[in-house]
């Protein structure tokens, strides 16, 4: 099945996963939503958020590790992918969207 509704999720909601909320956003068919998983978060992740995914994307495989200790209940078997992009870039700069659209875009197809 291919995820319709994808929710991106990094530490601190300012950076990465607004990125990639921003670069999916006008992807005909798809719905995106993004959060952080720090208590610190721009915009902390709301459970119904999880509820609401078909698909979770996380930066980092801790994050994945939190979201699992954190919420491991409300994901019911729901698909968390790891992308693997660091901390180390900032918000739209175009090296992190180049890497957004080649490691999430065939997430999406």
């Amino acid at each position: 099945m291919t995820p319709r509704r994808v929710l991106f999720l990094c530490s601190r909601h300012r950076l990465r996963s607004p990125t990639a909320a921003a670069v999916f956003a006008d992807w005909p068919g798809l719905e995106v939503g993004s959060a952080g998983l720090a208590d610190d978060a721009e915009t902390p992740l709301d459970p119904a958020q999880l509820d609401w995914a078909d698909l979770v994307v996380v930066m980092e495989a801790r994050h994945a590790r939190r979201l699992r200790q954190r919420f491991g209940a409300r994901l019911n078997g729901k698909r968390v992918v790891s992308v693997d992009i660091p901390d180390r870039y900032a918000f739209m700069q175009p090296e992190l969207v180049a890497l957004l659209e080649r490691r999430v875009g065939p997430l999406l197809r």
